[in-house]
Parts: C-alpha cells; sequence; structure tokens
C-alpha cells in the first residue's frame, strides 16, 4: 500500500463525476470537510467487519436496506424513525427465520448521489447537466439548480451528522413498541395467499419476546442496544475523500464518512479511480456485480480489492435480474471459488428487475424480486456456497412505487404516492411481507 493515497484515484479514469465549473471552490469545500470530525469511528467499522465475517461464514444474516437517494429534505424525525422501524422490525422477522443474529445496515446518513446514464437533460430542445442526487445538483430544471455547487458536499455531511445524531439517540432510547409485533401495521397480511404462514411468524415472535422478557423480567428492549450501520454507494469521490484519515493506535486509513461502502456496477473498472480508492481505505467494502460482469473482470477485483482475503473485508453483491441469475450467477461463484477467496455474497433482487409501465413511472413488480431472491438461495445451495444477506431499496413510508404484493398494487396505482426521486423502493407492507415470505422458506430448510 506504498503507492496509495486518498488522493491516488485522481491519476486514474473516472467516472460517473460532476463537472464543477469552480475549482478553486472545489478545492475549498474538500479542505474544509477534512478539517471536520468523523462521522462514524474506526471502532465501529472493525466491529461491522467482524460481523460481515461471520455472515460470510453462515453464522449471521446480512440485512442491508434503504432509499435508493436521500434527499436533504427528508432529514426530519418521522422520515428517519421510518425507516429505523421497519430495519428493526424486517430483522426481528429474518431472525426468526434463520435463527441467527442480523445484522443491520440501512443506506442511510450518506447516499445522497447516484450514478445517471446519461450526461445531460434535454427538455424542450434545453440541455442541461442531468440530476445527480442532493450531493451534487439540485432537482429543478434550471441552469442555476443543475450547476454542480461544492457547497452541497457540506449540506450533506451536515445532514449526514444529524442522521446519525438522531439514529443514535433512538437506538440507545429503546424502540420497545417497534420490537413487539402487536404495535406493527400488519394490516396487508389479511389480502395474502400466506396469510396463515404470516400469522403463525407473527405469533412465534410474540411468544418468543414474551418468554424472554418473563424470565428475564426486563423488557426486551433494555436487555441488548440494536447496532445499526450506516453504508453509501462510495460514488462521488472527492466527499469520500475529504473523511478519509489514519487514527490513533490503528494502520492505514479509514473512510469515516460510513461504515461500509460499496462500488456500483457502473464504477466497477479494475483500472478506474473508484476501484483504486476502495482498495486503499481499511473498511469494509462491496461491489455490485451483474450480469455484464465479465469472469476477467471479478478475478482483477478480487486481486486488487481483497489481496489479503481479510476476514469480512469484502461483500459482493449480485444484480442479475430474474431473467439473468441462472445464467450469471454460477459463473461468478466459480470466479470466487477458483480465487480461493472467502468473499460475502448478498443479493440485490431490485436493480435487475426494473422495468417502465405505460404510463412512464419506473417500477419493479413484487413477484419478480421475489423471485430472484429464492433463485439466488437456490443456485447458492445447489453451488455448496452462502448466501449471507440481501439488499434491498425500501422504505418505511406508504408510497406506491414497486407494483405487486399482498395487496396488489398495479400500475394504476403508481401515481397515488410515487415519491421517490429516481429508482422504486418496496413500500413497509412490501418489505415487511418480503421478510415474512423469506423467514418462512429459512425456517422451513430453504437456507443454503
Amino acid at each position: 500500500m506504498n503507492d496509495w493515497a486518498p488522493t491516488s484515484w485522481q491519476s486514474r479514469p473516472l467516472l460517473q463525476q460532476p463537472d464543477y465549473p469552480d475549482r478553486r471552490a472545489l478545492e475549498e469545500v474538500v479542505r474544509e470537510l477534512s478539517a471536520l470530525p468523523p462521522l462514524v469511528t474506526s471502532w465501529e467499522v472493525e466491529r461491522l467487519k467482524g460481523k460481515l465475517a461471520a455472515c460470510a461464514a453462515g453464522e449471521v444474516f446480512l440485512l442491508q436496506g434503504g432509499d435508493c437517494a436521500e434527499s436533504f429534505s427528508s432529514c426530519e424525525a418521522d422520515t428517519i424513525t421510518a425507516q429505523l422501524k421497519i430495519l428493526l422490525q424486517m430483522s426481528l422477522v429474518l431472525a426468526h427465520g434463520t435463527r441467527k443474529q442480523v445484522v443491520r445496515v440501512g443506506r442511510i446518513a450518506g447516499q445522497y448521489a447516484k450514478p445517471r446514464s446519461a450526461e445531460r437533460e434535454e427538455r424542450k430542445g434545453v440541455s442541461l447537466p442531468s440530476y445527480r442526487g442532493d450531493l451534487v445538483n439540485r432537482r429543478a430544471f434550471t441552469t442555476a439548480d443543475r450547476t454542480p455547487d461544492p457547497r452541497l458536499l457540506l449540506k450533506g455531511y451536515e445532514r449526514a451528522a444529524l442522521t446519525l445524531n438522531f439514529i443514535r439517540a433512538l437506538v440507545e432510547g429503546g424502540f420497545a413498541d417497534l420490537r413487539h409485533p402487536e404495535y406493527w401495521n400488519l394490516d396487508f397480511v389479511q389480502y395474502s395467499r400466506r396469510r396463515s404462514d404470516y400469522e403463525e411468524i407473527v405469533r412465534s415472535i410474540r411468544e418468543s419476546i414474551e418468554f424472554m422478557e418473563n424470565v428475564l423480567e426486563t423488557p426486551v428492549d433494555k436487555v441488548r442496544r440494536s447496532d445499526i450501520y450506516t453504508s453509501h454507494e462510495g460514488l462521488l469521490l472527492y466527499y469520500e475523500q475529504a473523511q478519509t484519515r489514519r487514527v490513533p493506535r490503528r494502520e492505514g486509513y479509514y473512510n469515516l464518512a460510513t461504515h461500509f461502502p460499496w462500488i456500483g456496477l457502473r464504477t466497477s473498472d479494475p483500472r478506474g479511480a473508484h476501484v483504486e480508492y476502495f482498495r486503499g481505505i481499511r473498511n469494509p467494502i462491496a461491489v455490485k456485480v451483474g450480469v455484464t460482469t465479465t469472469d476477467e473482470q471479478l478475478a482483477e477485483l478480487l486481486e486488487i480489492l481483497h489481496p489479503d482475503d481479510e476476514p469480512g473485508r469484502l461483500t459482493l453483491i449480485h444484480r442479475m435480474g430474474l431473467d439473468g441469475i441462472d445464467e450469471h450467477l454460477p459463473r461468478l461463484i466459480e470466479v470466487v471459488r477458483r480465487s480461493g477467496k472467502t468473499v460475502l455474497f448478498s443479493c440485490d433482487p431490485m436493480h435487475g428487475n426494473t422495468e417502465i409501465a405505460p404510463d412512464g413511472h419506473k417500477t419493479r413488480h413484487f413477484d419478480r424480486i421475489v423471485g430472484e431472491l429464492e433463485r439466488a438461495f437456490a443456485i447458492h445451495r445447489q453451488m455448496g456456497t452462502i448466501l449471507g444477506g440481501v439488499h434491498l431499496e425500501l422504505t418505511g413510508e406508504d408510497v406506491t412505487e414497486c407494483i405487486g404484493g399482498a395487496r396488489g398494487l398495479g400500475t394504476d396505482d403508481l401515481a397515488r404516492a410515487y415519491e421517490t426521486s429516481l429508482d422504486p423502493r418496496l413500500n413497509y407492507e412490501q418489505a415487511m411481507e418480503l421478510a415474512m415470505i423469506l423467514a418462512h422458506r429459512l425456517r422451513n430448510g430453504d437456507s443454503t
């Protein structure tokens, strides 16, 4: 690592970055960010790395979920509480199914930038830079709003800090009402053909909690604090660089803007700037892989990003789509096997199943999301590997962005509450239903 520095990525081919017209202002903002306190700590990062190593070994299960792209305006108490609530409730359901501890990682407190398929957007003959997330520019279609503004990096840091502060306060304060199924919103169960299975899961969780509280004579929320870790796509490298630093009594550099950053599919070129940056940080990291990921590319990524085979270091998040998973997941598993390295496999069943509804909305069908997850578990089981986690875009709110699920949302329902700024998310009920489907499958021997 003698040839690596937090800035060495700047000498590599760079994709998905905004063109800042005022470079001096950008440099000043990066200097200011570099002097601000870290958002997370190295010991939290190392603790998560240990838990991810346990996930790779099949001893713990990873639940990673949250917004496709956070907005600064969503930094409010109700939205943050809803996100935390759905992660906690889903984790209880999954723990019931897996009979394992579940580590919760939110796509939160930093998921403010997103890659785009086109550099520019055109409307009525006017061409402006694409909206790349609140960390870069603004959604309104004006020259002033779409011009990348480096001061937004500072605003993103501030919003992330406020979000983390509130999450920590909520976690330290309990969440007793969110741990008890009698307080959950499970009205959708009555509409599902799996109603009896879901009701049995809820009954069993309630009885287990009551048993623990009676034996320990202590409310379950007082027994153990629930750890919530943060993650985001490490897309905007100036932001990541600014929070990358050495810490006392530990070797190497840590990205202290988040616990668990990942590389997206579009920026996973082994020779590119993002891989160069990620190879040098001590955090646990993830890489998205898909149907376009070649065997050679994955082999290079394993060598560059995971040279020492450190437990918990590398997660591969496969996003194949239901139509591509049977063909492409087995070959990528074989690449990992030939490398001799241990990774954590996690399934993202969202991105490969995006479609366009007749009215133009991007959406995803619940059945295809479930279908890809079921195929992922089956393929890993057949190949003797472990699917140790899931990666989902979801919200704790009552949006209508994905179709299907117990209530049978259709394309005509999308316009009712389509609130995402970019990709469609599972709503509260769909997320809970997905957790219950997984719990039922895993409880009945369909685990890896």
